[in-house]
């Protein structure tokens, strides 16, 4: 599988990093392949090495003005020139797509695959890793849309929620038939 992960590049708490490297070490094992923004820093370098360090294969994407951030020595490394490419980019080398932790940046990504796929764009599964918590909040104002009728498909449908990496990886495998 072609893994497209969305996170934060920031240096954060071990109860962030910590479910992040084992779901890094999960797409390693599993022989995946992790499609990120490539940035060499923080939680993106974390699971990166994770993956890595694992045996499966790294596929960045960076944006210009990030590019000086980039992971070096990358047999695939794109530089697109804006946010929008960066996340078509990612998106199209997709099987899926795994949100972790992260600021606005993460919240745009998760957004936006998320509209594509309540209007029928695309139908790979997305996994919300909710480490720590984190979307909790995210997680209630979801539902109140989808009580509300703003989402137009079951919340179910469009999003999986997990609150740990084995059960993110396991929704992923059951998704895509590689159990």
């Amino acid at each position: 599988m072609n893994i497209c992960v969305f996170l934060s590049a920031a240096d954060l708490d071990e109860k962030y990093t910590r479910p992040a490297r084992e779901f890094a070490e999960l797409i390693g094992r599993g022989g995946h392949i992790l499609v990120w923004g490539g940035s060499d820093s923080g939680l993106m370098k974390v699971v990166a090495d994770g993956v890595e360090e694992s045996g499966g294969g790294l596929y960045g994407v960076s944006v210009d003005f990030l590019a000086a951030k980039a992971r070096p020595g990358l047999d695939t490394m794109v530089v697109a020139k804006d946010l929008a490419e960066r996340k078509r980019l990612m998106l199209e080398r997709a099987d899926a797509v795994v949100i972790m932790v992260g600021g606005t940046g993460t919240l745009d990504e998760a957004t936006e695959i998320m509209e594509l796929k309540k209007h029928g764009h695309t139908e790979m599964p997305i996994v919300l890793l909710n480490t720590a918590g984190f979307y909790d909040g995210l997680h209630q104002q979801f539902l109140r849309m989808e009580a509300e009728g703003f989402l137009f498909r079951p919340l179910t449908e469009m999003l999986f929620f997990a609150e740990e990496p084995l059960g993110a990886m396991a929704y992923l495998e059951e998704s895509l038939g590689h159990v």
